[in-house]
C-alpha cells in the first residue's frame, strides 16, 4: 500500500474520492473539513473536485459508457469515486496537469485495498479520456439532469428553462446574506450587491465566511435569497407568537426573532438545533429551542403565526446541493407530499382563529408546491388563501402564480439585474378563519 506522506497531492485526492464515494451511495454531501485535511488550500480543491463530479455525473456517466465496455467494476472500494474525480480533473479542472492527475488516480486506487486490483485498469481508462478531451469536452448539457426529471421539468416549465437550469448546475453558485438591518457601509465592504429586501449577494469571494466583514459582529447569516421570503411573507410583528416548524438551519428563525416576534423554533434534529442556537447566540437573537417530532407537537391553538417549511424533495436547491438529482426518485417524492399533508393539517390546528400560515418548500416538483395548495382548498377548510402581491416583494411579480402564491425556479430573473441564479422554490399563504 503507498504511504500517503510520499506523494503530494495524494492525501487531498484520496480524501476527495472516499467523499465523493460517500454522496454516491446517499449522503448529502458536506464539505470537508478542517479535521481531515488542514490546508485550506488543499481543502477548497478536493471539494471543488468532489462538487464538480457532482454536478458533471450526467456527463461522466456518458464517458464511462464509452470508456468502460464493461461498465465500472462492482465491490471495488473506492475505484468509482477516483476514476469519477479523475475524469474531472482532466476534462474541466484546467490548472491540473493530465500526468499528474492520472498518476495520483492510479496511486489512490493502489492506496485502497479493493480498488487497488483495478489500477492498470484506471491507467487505460484514463488514458483513453485523455486522448479523447475534445469529443468529451464537447458532451452536451442535455445529460446533466436525470431523464425524468427532465421530462418532467419540462412539461411544467419548458425546454429553454431546464435548458437555462442544466447550465447553472455546472456554475458555482454565489453566496447570499441576509443582513439583520439595513447598513449601506457593510455592503460596500463585503463587496455584495443588494439583491431583495435584506438580501446581499456575493458573486465571488476570497476568504472563508467566518472571516467575511460582519460575521464576528453578527450582523448577518447565510440563506439564500429564495429562503429569505417565507419568513418575510409571514410579515411577523413585535411581540406575535410565532411557530418556526422545521426551522433548521434556522435563517427563517433569525429572520422572525429579528423582527421582535416571541418564536418558538422547532425541529426533530437535536444536532441541527445545536448549530441553530449557536447561531442565534452569535447574531444577539432569542428564540425558544424545541427538538422534536413536529407531528407529536401539541400545545393546542396558542400561534399567531406558523411557518411551515415542509421536509421536500429539496430539488430546488441543485445549484447548491448537487446531488439532490441522484438522491430523488418518484417515490420518495410521493412519500414527502402525504407528509407535508400531514404537517400542513397539524399546523393550522396549532393557530389561533385569524392565524397566518406560510406553507413553503425548496422544490420544483408541483405535487409539492402548487398540488398542495390545490389540496389545502379541498381539505383544510379552516385555511383561506391569503394571496400575495408585488407589494409583499418590493413590486417583484415575477414569480407570483395566479394563485395568489409564490413560484421561483432557478432560471428566473431577479429584480435589478443580478446574476446567479436563485433556489426552486413554492411559497402559499393562509389564514384560518375566525370561528
Amino acid at each position: 500500500m503507498t504511504d500517503t506522506r510520499d506523494l503530494p497531492g495524494l492525501k487531498l485526492r484520496l480524501e476527495a474520492a472516499f467523499h465523493l464515494k460517500s454522496v454516491l451511495e446517499g449522503k448529502p454531501f458536506a464539505p470537508i473539513t478542517p479535521d481531515r485535511l488542514a490546508e485550506s488550500r488543499d481543502r477548497a480543491l478536493a471539494n471543488r473536485m468532489v462538487t464538480t463530479a457532482l454536478r458533471r455525473h450526467g456527463q461522466i456517466d456518458a464517458v464511462f459508457r464509452q470508456v468502460l465496455a464493461k461498465g465500472v467494476p462492482q465491490r471495488a472500494g473506492i475505484l468509482e469515486a477516483v476514476l469519477r474525480i479523475a475524469v474531472v480533473q482532466l476534462l474541466w479542472l484546467d490548472d491540473i496537469p493530465a500526468h499528474s492527475a492520472i498518476h495520483l488516480a492510479v496511486e489512490s486506487a493502489r492506496a485502497d485495498k479493493r480498488a487497488g486490483r483495478f489500477d492498470r485498469l484506471v491507467n487505460g481508462v484514463l488514458r483513453s479520456v485523455q486522448r479523447g478531451t475534445g469529443q468529451f469536452q464537447a458532451l452536451g448539457n442535455d445529460l446533466l439532469i436525470p431523464a425524468w426529471l427532465a421530462t418532467q421539468w419540462t412539461g411544467t416549465y419548458g425546454a429553454d428553462a431546464v435548458a437555462r437550469f442544466a447550465e447553472i448546475l455546472v456554475q458555482s453558485p454565489p453566496l447570499d446574506l441576509t443582513l439583520k438591518a439595513p447598513d449601506p457601509d457593510l455592503v460596500a465592504a463585503l463587496g455584495g450587491q443588494p439583491v431583495l429586501g435584506p438580501t446581499v449577494r456575493l458573486m465571488e469571494r476570497d476568504a472563508a465566511v467566518a472571516d467575511l466583514a460582519g460575521f464576528a459582529e453578527g450582523k448577518w447569516w447565510v440563506q439564500d435569497v429564495s429562503a429569505a421570503l417565507p419568513a418575510r411573507l409571514l410579515n411577523a410583528t413585535k411581540g406575535e407568537k410565532i411557530l418556526d416548524l422545521c426551522a433548521a438551519p434556522g435563517g427563517k428563525t433569525a429572520q422572525l426573532a429579528s423582527a421582535g416576534a416571541d418564536v418558538t423554533a422547532l425541529d426533530i434534529s437535536a444536532d441541527r438545533m445545536e448549530r441553530v442556537r449557536a447561531n442565534l447566540g452569535r447574531l444577539g437573537l432569542d428564540a425558544e429551542i424545541v427538538v422534536a417530532d413536529a407531528l407529536d407537537y401539541a400545545q393546542g391553538p396558542v400561534f399567531d403565526a406558523v411557518l411551515l417549511d415542509a421536509p421536500c424533495s429539496a430539488t430546488g436547491t441543485f445549484r447548491r446541493h448537487p446531488e439532490v438529482l441522484l438522491h430523488r426518485n418518484a417515490q420518495g417524492i410521493a412519500e414527502r407530499v402525504a407528509l407535508q399533508r400531514k404537517m400542513l393539517a397539524h399546523a393550522a390546528s396549532l393557530l389561533k382563529p385569524g392565524g397566518r400560515l406560510v406553507y413553503c418548500v425548496c422544490s420544483l416538483e408541483a405535487d409539492e408546491g402548487e398540488a398542495q395548495m390545490a389540496w389545502v382548498r379541498s381539505n383544510l377548510p379552516e385555511l383561506e388563501a391569503l394571496r400575495v402581491v408585488a407589494d409583499d416583494l418590493d413590486g417583484w411579480g415575477t414569480s407570483l402564480t395566479p394563485q395568489g402564491a409564490v413560484r421561483l425556479i432557478p432560471s428566473m430573473a431577479l429584480p435589478n439585474g443580478i446574476d446567479g441564479g436563485l433556489d426552486g422554490f413554492f411559497i402559499a399563504r393562509f389564514v384560518k378563519k375566525a370561528r
